[in-house]
């Protein structure tokens, strides 16, 4: 059985998989007014200086830009608010115990419909050393050469 995605991509964070190692992925609701769901319909959100924070048993993110709908007026909400994320009790207890540990931190890694439902994947992260970021660079160095000599040869 072929499971076939209706999911439409709004917003991604390619930063997070450059900056950390991801450990586990959830998927998280996000409570939004109206107008930033219509705002969310035409692509306009960043997520790039987003971060995650669990308060008093409850998911938050912070920094995540959602443009004001243009034709929204008094009702447009700030754009850098804190908004809640809505997620199981047991998933929050499972992410409050690995970010306990040395090193781990939640990112938001992408930002998308499902459905008609606006969806945010979060990532238990632990961030890369150096040394590390240096690695994955040669391997993507390494591979775009590899697919550039194998287009090359295929053309003749």
């Amino acid at each position: 059985m072929k499971k076939e995605s209706n999911d439409r991509l709004i917003a991604n964070n390619k930063k997070a998989y450059h900056d950390y190692f991801i450990e586990e992925k959830y998927e998280a609701g996000i409570s939004l007014a109206g107008t930033e769901v219509k705002s969310l319909r035409m692509g306009k959100c960043s997520i790039k200086e987003a971060f995650i924070r669990i308060e008093r048993g409850e998911v938050f993110v912070y920094g995540m830009h959602i443009s004001p709908y243009e034709k929204g007026n008094i009702f447009n909400k700030d754009p850098l608010r804190v908004r809640k994320l809505l997620l199981h009790r047991s998933e929050i207890n499972k992410m409050e115990g690995k970010i306990a540990e040395k090193g781990f931190t939640l990112v938001p890694l992408r930002v998308y419909f499902k459905g008609s439902l606006v969806k945010i994947e979060i990532g238990v992260a632990k961030g890369k050393k150096l040394y590390d970021k240096r690695q994955d660079i040669a391997k993507k160095d390494m591979k775009r050469e590899a697919e550039r000599e194998f287009k090359v040869k295929n053309l003749y």
